[in-house]
């Protein structure tokens, strides 16, 4: 314990030492770094204020007051929802920092017109901007996740939201877009046994050609179709098992030897095998690939002409749109309530128009109210395959101010921010108390937010 203490203390002693210099150096003109703040035993770097300040400058941030001194706030608070983080054992996956990192060099790259212009602007290669990504996304994620958890237990009740919808001024209230609610049936084209066996059979092969040697990471870049995996040799990262489906995990959290690939297993995406890569208690990281059976061009015909019947008997009131969605869409998740499309982010009936599909969108542009479209083809966001769609326009409202009745989950979304803010808020405030602070004399002048970081 005594040895732990003296550890920190002396990082802490070597952080304040630090803080107060005007910078490291080798020679008169030779800048390394320089430290600014130090939040409990963690430092803030000039280096990382001039890295996101570049970064935001690429974005095209735009900021009223002193862009840096804002920076630096955000990254203080940052520091100590991460020494939080350590003391309540919070982690992130490596795989989602490594996607995250590659979408935001891709938005990078496409900003700058090159990578080789990315690359001077940043004045560092782009292994450079990744490594110093991949440390930025990592704590960013975990500041997330431990700002979540110090607002998981803010609640409101009906009352609440009533008292605050009539104290809110008209004026303050949001005003509302368009919002639609719609019915969808879906048709997906029947998958022939043969098709089924013909995808087993390439399986089996890629698991002969393991056993004789040959890498499971390349036959999945050059062979797997989940797009998500593929291109890293078909690994997930490590995840725990209630984020996989049922049949996939079941087989993953069975792997013993790393060395062995899986037998060939069935999910709603399609058919896949599998290689341990390691477990750890109740996550598991492997590679995969998926194969995903095709619809001959005959079961697709079929499948367009059920929908072209559908229409045809909805339209002539010889079976409702809601029997019809029960008997035959292919969409597990609005079959049962008759067709009616849930919005997962308010659990509401109601969609804006740009939270739509854009294929299911522009159809219900063109419809009035209790119409439905002709048959559409349309991807499955989900499951990545083609189908066949019939949407019914239930209902538009059109631009609005907010009101209880129309917008009620609206409303406790603003309530929920508001408290989950407040919150937050009070968390900092307590925790600037209890975390000793220093920063340095010429950033002292900024105008922060919070007024605890000068003591």
């Amino acid at each position: 314990m005594n040895a732990i203490v003296s550890n920190k203390l002396f990082k802490l002693l070597i952080a304040i030492l630090i803080v107060w210099q005007p910078h490291l150096s080798v020679g008169q003109n030779n800048i390394i770094d320089e430290v600014i703040a130090v939040i409990g035993d963690e430092p803030v770097l000039k280096s990382d204020i001039e890295f996101q300040y570049q970064q935001a400058l690429m974005e095209g941030v735009e900021y009223p007051g002193d862009l840096k001194c804002y920076l630096l706030e955000q990254m203080m608070v940052q520091n100590l929802l991460l020494e939080q983080a350590k003391i309540d054992s919070i982690e992130v996956s490596e795989n989602q920092v490594i996607m995250m990192v590659d979408r935001q060099i891709n938005n990078f790259i496409n900003r700058a017109g090159s990578k080789e212009k990315l690359e001077e602007w940043l004045n560092k290669s782009i292994l450079q901007i990744k490594e110093e990504q991949r440390d930025l996304v990592r704590k960013q994620m975990l500041t997330q996740q431990m700002r979540q958890k110090i607002t998981e237990n803010v609640n409101v009740t009906p009352s609440e939201i009533r008292r605050f919808f009539r104290e809110t001024p008209k004026d303050s209230l949001p005003q509302m877009p368009a919002q639609y609610e719609y019915q969808i049936i879906t048709v997906t084209p029947r998958i022939s046994q043969e098709e089924i066996e013909r995808v087993k059979a390439r399986l089996r092969d890629f698991q002969r050609q393991v056993r004789e040697g040959r890498d499971f990471a390349t036959l999945a870049v050059l062979y797997s179709e989940d797009p998500n995996s593929a291109a890293r040799g078909g690994e997930i990262g490590l995840t725990p098992r209630a984020s996989l489906v049922p049949e996939f995990a079941q087989v993953a959290f069975n792997l013993r030897d790393k060395n062995k690939v899986s037998k060939i297993v069935q999910t709603e995406f399609g058919f896949h095998i599998m290689q341990l890569i390691e477990r750890q208690d109740d996550r598991v990281n492997v590679r995969h690939i998926l194969l995903k059976p095709k619809p001959s061009d005959k079961a697709i015909q079929e499948a367009k002409n059920l929908a072209d019947s559908l229409v045809s008997l909805i339209r002539k009131d010889s079976l409702s749109f809601e029997e019809a969605a029960l008997r035959f869409s292919s969409d597990k998740d609005s079959r049962a309530n008759g067709g009616f499309v849930i919005n997962s982010r308010t659990q509401s009936t109601k969609f804006e128009l740009r939270e739509i599909q854009p294929d299911v969108a522009k159809r219900l542009e063109q419809l009035e109210e209790g119409e439905i479209s002709e048959p559409f083809t349309m991807k499955d966001q989900r499951l990545g395959n083609d189908l066949f769609a019939i949407v019914k326009l239930t209902r538009k409202i059109p631009p609005h101010t907010a009101n209880i009745v129309d917008d009620y989950q609206t409303i406790k979304s603003l309530l929920e921010n508001k408290k989950s803010e407040e919150t937050f808020r009070n968390w900092i405030k307590k925790k600037q108390r209890e975390t000793y602070i220093s920063i340095s004399e010429e950033w002292r002048d900024c105008n922060f937010e919070f007024d605890g970081w000068i003591k």
